[in-house]
């Protein structure tokens, strides 16, 4: 016998407002739909009727998460349309912010999935993890959340505390080596809680466009920084985690290794750091930009963020078009979730780590 089980757009097992309505015969689950559009929020008009230097404030507010991302993105969309060269030391400043953010998100994320998997020590000693970047990037831009960071040109803080810096990362990865990546990845609870759920097959990712961890874990070896390298990923040298089962299993180990990747990143940035300026200048408070259209894409941490900015020559965009990962990476939740158990469901859904309020801008 058939049943239809509606959860959200408010529920608990939710991590923000959507809707899904599962299909279930018995507490397999047969069919799934999903519907958002609940928390409109309208940015991308808002940013079009604001002058380029209220829009960075604005689009830093897409997401509260990788905040950073979306400032940074749309500043090099509109350093391209200026022809700016932003200096080598803002450069680095901006990698050093972006893989904080990474790191901020994936242990975030990391204490999620350990709460619903029922690891709730676990779940504390991530969050205590991530005060610990937190209060780092409070120490660089002064704020938690929105750091306000990015400008036209470059940034408007620079690191003084390099020393700092490093001795947090050094504790972060040797608290990810000897406690959260051993549970994520060997411990028996873990794996059968884990594997064999929500599979999504390389084909599948693949036919969906699907983007980030979710595509890694699905063996889809993709990243922007590696792949269309910006800012001075060039220089650096990491490596992309890549899975193969496209379970849940897959995701954790995936985002467990991209936080090592990020510290190894970390390292390098405040080893190479230039002397420098820290920015150019862009003009008048009342930016005018050239007519034209420019693109931009980085790797966030849930993937692929692509700005397309359009400007008509005064001090306003005419467009401001954003695609967030969560975008893409939705549809694959009604893939994911097919054969499996309804108990399973809010930690499928969690594992692709969806942003709605990203995706109702």
């Amino acid at each position: 016998m058939s049943y239809r089980i509606p959860i959200g757009p408010f529920h608990p097992a939710l991590e923000e407002p959507y809707e899904l309505e599962l299909v279930c015969e018995g507490e397999t689950v047969r069919e799934a739909e999903l519907h958002v559009g609940f928390n409109f929020r309208n940015i991308e008009h808002l940013a079009e009727s604001r002058n380029y230097q209220q829009a960075i404030s604005l689009v830093e507010r897409v997401c509260g998460i990788c905040s950073n991302v979306h400032s940074m993105t749309f500043c090099l969309t509109v350093e391209r349309l200026l022809g700016l060269q932003v200096p080598e030391r803002a450069q680095y400043i901006r990698v050093a912010m972006g893989e904080l953010e990474r790191l901020h998100s994936h242990i975030l994320w990391a204490g999620i999935a350990a709460k619903l998997i029922g690891f709730k020590t676990m779940f504390m000693s991530c969050f205590a993890m991530r005060e610990k970047v937190m209060d780092t990037l409070e120490m660089i831009s002064g704020n938690r959340v929105n750091y306000g960071m990015n400008c036209f040109g470059g940034v408007v803080r620079d690191i003084h505390d390099k020393e700092t810096i490093l001795g947090v990362v050094n504790a972060i990865e040797k608290e990810l080596v000897s406690s959260i990546i051993p549970v994520f990845t060997t411990n028996s609870t873990v794996r059968d809680r884990c594997a064999d759920i929500g599979v999504l097959t390389n084909e599948q990712a693949k036919a969906m466009g699907i983007v980030g961890p979710l595509a890694r874990a699905s063996g889809v070896n993709q990243d922007l920084r590696r792949d269309a390298a910006y800012l001075v990923y060039d220089r650096l040298e990491f490596e992309v985690p890549v899975q193969t089962a496209g379970d849940v299993r897959a995701r954790l180990v995936v985002r467990a290794l991209e936080l090592i990747e990020s510290c190894r990143i970390l390292r390098q940035v405040m080893r190479d750091i230039p002397e420098g300026p820290i920015a150019v200048s862009s003009g008048a408070p009342r930016l005018k930009v050239p007519a034209g259209t420019a693109v931009a894409r980085i790797e966030a941490p849930r993937g692929e963020v692509f700005y397309s900015v359009t400007s008509n020559g005064t001090d306003k965009p005419e467009r401001v078009k954003v695609r967030t990962p969560t975008f893409a990476n939705m549809p694959s939740m009604q893939w994911a979730l097919i054969g499996a158990q309804l108990a399973d469901a809010p930690l499928i859904q969690a594992s692709i780590d969806p942003c709605y309020s990203c995706t109702d801008r």
